[in-house]
């Protein structure tokens, strides 16, 4: 959603802060704002000029004609705002049929002034420009202003001047105000401009001999302008529409959508209704709406909402969560329904989407049940047969009523399931596996050959059919008539690799003889080539740096498909028209600035370029070229016989219903010709009336279809075409958004252009219009189907189609991938893992997500023992481990992993290479007794052997107890390490039976030889061996595995490369040269000469 509409108060902000103008803007940053929480004396303190001026108050929440309503408190003191105030602050109130709560108010001083000295001004935007429109008397009275005011069209991309200003607005003002609202009008426009406002109205502009005042100001901005003008506009709050609260669950999902590349919407309409939805798809969710209203459910309407754009499993999870979450708060007597629907997706992983709503199912069951909640889906897509099953299984395993329907189901058939219109079927009818489709039987790799005759009315057009047409000197170029065919070469914007093989699959489904992606353009990485497949074969495709070295060695290329991101398609684009072999682009990005839209738009009329988007999937000529991921995957194309030509064009502002239309056109007529999605904001590249015409001047063409929809007024040019003889085809048309009439507050849909500003912009008045001028007009969405299969069977019965002879449609080789995720196969994994998943949306160490893990403030040793031990282990062992880590962490520089370290950065080798000098020297007499004492110990101690026969044994072999024995340390100068440890293993650890072993065995040792005591490695290995045994977590063979498995010298080798890494950052800092052994340390051993 791009237009949004912003509270009075700061719209006032905006201006007061940012407005350049001559003209004397007064009572600037004077306003106040009253809820119920305002203390009035600390409001007068903050506010002093609350005491001394006369006041008006009214409420602030995008309440239209509020002197009218008697909703404005004039010329009152401070005392006499709080009198007027008590009878209306949270009152609920009737505006229009929108019943609301006044709950927020705005305090400002109150102007004297005179009735000639009101003005009326308003800026708004449209497709070719911002109109200023001005009258000279404005207020509460103005009236009609579209016929009264004076009006003045500021191009795109044009400046307004004063001079402009005076001559085609300002003919009825004084002469001595006329250079003051000059001033001021191209200020406020300036401002408009600067801060992407796409509506700002001031009613009345107040202008006396003091300056000017802005007494009332309607406002909206364009949000997705937000990465722009954020350190301009701060943090904005949007209110919703009067007489429909704001929830923190609407909040919440905002948030989610703006941190995902997903869109995910929620409006709450009335949370004790009993019909939800969960729909996917900004087009679908509206025509989801639009029937639940049809069959009489418009008060029941819980709420409406989208989710598309391939949101993961955790965004579908916690959207489906929330929704759950609104709905079990209030039971209902008839019980509830959730309507998960949606059209066919063109790219979204439905099976991936599905399990994160399975997994929110599971974790309310209980609520589900208790609530009497009945589930009904339908949905289609790519992989969207594992997502029914999934979805068909939780049903069952939970025994919860949820019915599934797939792409043989209407889209909306569900609705009148739920709402008891129609039965529900017993065995919805199976669809079709996606392997039926795709699996090749034949070992062939050449092209397939064409599995059908095109159609009778077809054009032939050769290579040069979609140039251009050259336009008379000085006169625009005229835009291409054909856009597409099968010689169509394209460049791709963008690393986006699945929708390009996507493209090449199509082209050799259509028995294209060479893919239609010439190259790509990716600006992050260097040239280099990248592999695609062309049916059986691998192929390299070009990537460039550059647009224009791309262009220049691909002159064939004259369609640009662009993948860019929001931000950068506005540059990108615009340097792409710079080349006068491109006259097609597709935008796929959503979220585009408006102003940065209409700037495009105005280039492209220059070029004579058409443009597809923004905010669209693209489009498709079945047989030719296909755009990105239009038409969904090949199981899709091949069910929708997109594989060769139709003789239905269509063409449609949504991606997702552009696919359904494909579905729909497909089971009812001989298929499609050619199917666009203009893309759903409020300013599309291109328009209905571009290509109704192209497909009215083109011969392969019978029949139109139009998926109109609320919001703008371009379907009228269709009715204009169709009575005056321009359109003669028959047109079956619809406009979705019906339903917006029956609400009682404004809904803003899925598409940002989806918002009626006036009456004549509703679907209900489009579709009436439609129908008067000729189009066939079906009663619903739900019988859309109907009517164009009626036109289709009227046409081949006059002879004007003459459907052509099917053949079974070609192959194409499954991806491997695609094939292992669908289960058609299986293969034996290079290696496994147990300990660590970072695929989904969030890393999990041995089953728990790292949030939990950092929750639950189980430290370095609590990870250690998830990551080595796969146990979330005791506090004080987690303890121990850190406290382990830390007695091993150095021993100086002189023992050999330290001094080897130290060596290798002195001679300038990096920290990786100087650490595993060091690592490499663990072992049996460095660090490596850990292991080989746990195992010593354990087996004496096991074996029954008394603690001095073990001592005798290890002398009389001639083996050292490993463990046991210090350089430095002795009975008498203990080494403080072992015993920290020691005391905290005696206080904590359940058990130490292996530790007093070692204990008794030392006695015995120092009892010879005083520095034969139990050292830290053997320490720590007896004790670790007490704990593994003892804490709980493990048998008796798990403990004897980890030790046998060396993971007690793991310790070491993690403590001493703190060390290591210490030592290497030391010789660094220290700027230490190159190290030689001094020759006075060496002892020179050389044999004697000796002559033979």
């Amino acid at each position: 959603m791009s237009a949004k509409a912003i509270s009075e108060q700061t719209g006032k902000e905006f201006l007061y802060k940012y407005i350049c103008t001559s003209a004397a803007v007064q009572n600037r940053f004077h306003y106040a704002n009253v809820t119920t929480e305002t203390d009035f004396d600390r409001l007068a303190q903050d506010h002093p000029w609350l005491l001394t001026e006369r006041l008006v108050v009214k409420p602030d929440q995008l309440i239209k004609r509020r002197g009218k309503l008697g909703l404005v408190g004039v010329n009152l003191d401070l005392k006499g705002v709080q009198e007027w105030l008590k009878t209306r602050l949270m009152r609920e109130t009737m505006v229009g049929k929108a019943k609301g709560i006044l709950k927020n108010f705005l305090i400002e001083p109150f102007v004297a002034h005179k009735q000639e000295e009101e003005f009326y001004v308003c800026i708004y935007a449209t497709r070719e420009g911002d109109y200023v429109l001005f009258h000279h008397e404005g207020g509460v009275d103005v009236g009609d202003v579209d016929a009264k005011a004076s009006k003045l069209l500021v191009g795109v991309d044009e400046k307004l001047t004063e001079d402009a200003v005076k001559k085609q607005l300002l003919t009825h003002v004084a002469a001595d105000k006329k250079e003051v609202l000059a001033s001021f009008i191209v200020g406020l426009f300036n401002l408009y401009q600067d801060l992407y406002f796409t509506y700002l109205e001031i009613n009345p502009l107040v202008v006396t001999k003091d300056g000017v005042f802005v007494l009332d100001m309607a406002a909206k901005i364009d949000a997705t302008a937000d990465y722009l003008c954020k350190a301009k506009w701060g943090d904005i709050e949007f209110p919703p529409p009067f007489g429909r609260e704001a929830y923190p669950e609407e909040a919440y999902i905002a948030d989610l959508d703006a941190k995902s590349g997903a869109s995910l919407k929620l409006t709450l309409l009335n949370p004790r209704g009993r019909i939800w939805t969960m729909v996917a798809g900004g087009g679908a969710s509206v025509v989801y709406s639009d029937t639940i209203c049809d069959l009489g459910g418009v008060d029941e309407l819980a709420n409406y909402g989208e989710y598309s754009g391939a949101p993961s499993e955790q965004q579908t999870y916690d959207y489906a969560k929330t929704i759950l979450s609104l709905m079990t708060r209030e039971k209902h007597p008839d019980g509830k329904v959730l309507i998960i629907g949606g059209s066919i997706a063109n790219f979204t992983n439905v099976a991936a989407t599905f399990k994160g709503i399975v997994r929110a199912i599971r974790d309310y069951q209980g609520p589900i049940k208790e609530h009497e909640i009945t589930i009904f889906v339908r949905r289609g897509g790519p992989n969207y047969q594992e997502g029914l099953r999934v979805m068909g299984e939780v049903g069952k395993t939970t025994g919860i009523p949820i019915h599934v329907f797939g792409t043989e189901t209407h889209m909306t058939a569900i609705v009148g399931m739920a709402l008891g219109h129609r039965p529900i079927p017993k065995e919805p009818p199976a669809a079709a596996h996606t392997a039926n489709f795709l699996l090749n039987s034949s070992a062939s790799s050449s092209t397939p050959a064409s599995s059908r005759t095109a159609s009778f009315s077809e054009n032939k057009a050769g290579p040069g059919a979609s140039a251009a047409k050259k336009a008379k000197s000085g006169a625009p170029p005229v835009k291409a008539s054909t856009l597409f065919s099968k010689q169509t070469k394209s460049i791709v914007w963008g690393m986006q690799t699945r929708a390009v093989q996507g493209m090449l699959d199509f082209d050799y489904t259509c028995s294209r003889d060479e893919p239609s992606v010439s190259a790509m353009v990716y600006p992050f990485t260097g040239d280099h080539k990248q592999k695609f497949y062309w049916g059986h074969k691998e192929i390299l495709l070009p990537v460039y740096k550059n647009m224009g070295d791309a262009m220049k060695k691909h002159p064939e290329v004259d369609v640009l498909i662009s993948f860019a991101s929001l931000r950068s398609a506005f540059d990108s684009t615009m340097e792409t028209m710079q080349y006068p072999q491109i006259h097609t682009i597709a935008i796929i990005a959503e979220g585009i600035p408006e102003a940065q839209t209409r700037k495009i738009i105005k280039r492209a009329d220059e070029k004579g370029i058409t443009i597809i988007g923004p905010a669209t999937v693209g489009g498709i000529k079945p047989g030719c070229f296909k755009i990105g991921n239009t038409g969904g995957m090949l199981d899709n194309i091949l069910a929708s016989k997109l594989y060769r030509p139709g003789s239905v064009a269509y063409v449609s502002r949504s991606g997702g219903m552009s696919n359904e239309l494909n579905n729909i056109i497909s089971r009812t007529t001989d298929g499609v010709y050619e199917g666009v999605a203009i893309g759903g904001d409020r300013y599309p590249g291109s328009i209905y009336t571009d290509h109704v015409l192209r497909y009215q001047d083109t011969p392969g063409v019978e029949m139109i279809v139009m998926l109109g929809e609320i919001g703008g007024t371009e379907e009228y040019t269709i009715c204009q075409g169709i009575k005056s003889g321009r359109i003669t085809k028959p047109v079956v048309s619809w406009c979705i958004g019906t339903c917006a009439t029956m609400f009682s507050s404004e809904v803003q849909f899925g598409h940002a252009g989806a918002c009626a500003n006036q009456a004549s912009e509703t679907a209900v008045a489009k579709n009436l219009a439609l129908k008067e001028a000729g189009a066939f007009v079906p009663k619903s969405f739900d019988e859309l189907g109907d009517v164009i299969k009626s036109v289709y069977d009227d046409l081949v019965g006059k002879g004007v189609i003459v459907p052509a002879m099917e053949v079974p449609p070609p192959t194409v080789p499954m991806d491997y991938s695609w094939a292992r995720e669908l289960g058609l196969i299986r293969k034996p994994a290079s290696f496994m893992t147990s300990i660590c998943d970072e695929r989904g949306q969030e890393l999990i160490y041995a089953g728990m997500p790292i949030t939990e893990v950092f929750k639950s403030e189980m430290g370095l040793g609590g990870t250690l023992g998830l990551l080595w031990f796969q146990r979330r282990l005791p506090s004080y062992a987690a303890k121990f481990i850190e406290m382990c880590l830390m007695v091993t962490a150095d021993h100086g520089p002189a023992v050999s992993g330290a001094h080897n370290t130290i060596v290798c950065a002195r001679a300038g080798k990096d920290l990786i290479s100087s650490l595993t000098s060091g690592l490499l020297t663990i072992g049996d007499r460095f660090g490596g007794a850990l292991d080989a004492a746990a195992k010593q110990f354990s087996k004496a101690f096991d074996s029954g052997m008394l603690p001095m026969e073990f001592v005798n044994k290890m002398k009389k072999e001639g083996n050292l107890i490993m463990g046991i024995g210090h350089r430095v340390k002795s009975i008498n100068n203990p080494d403080m390490r072992v015993q920290i440890l020691k005391d905290f293993v005696k206080k904590t650890f359940p058990s130490t039976q292996l530790l007093d072993y070692a204990m008794d065995v030392e006695k015995i040792t120092t009892a010879k030889k005083p520095n034969l005591i139990l050292n830290v490695d053997g320490f720590i290995g007896v004790a670790f061996v007490d704990l593994l045994r003892n804490c709980g977590g493990f048998t008796r063979d798990e403990a004897d595995e980890f030790v046998e498995i060396g993971a007690l010298n793991g310790i070491f080798v993690l403590g001493r490369s703190m060390g290591f890494i210490g030592h290497y950052l030391d010789q660094k800092r220290l700027k230490q040269g190159l190290y030689r052994h001094p020759w006075d340390d060496i002892s020179y051993v050389l044999p004697e000469h000796m002559s033979m």
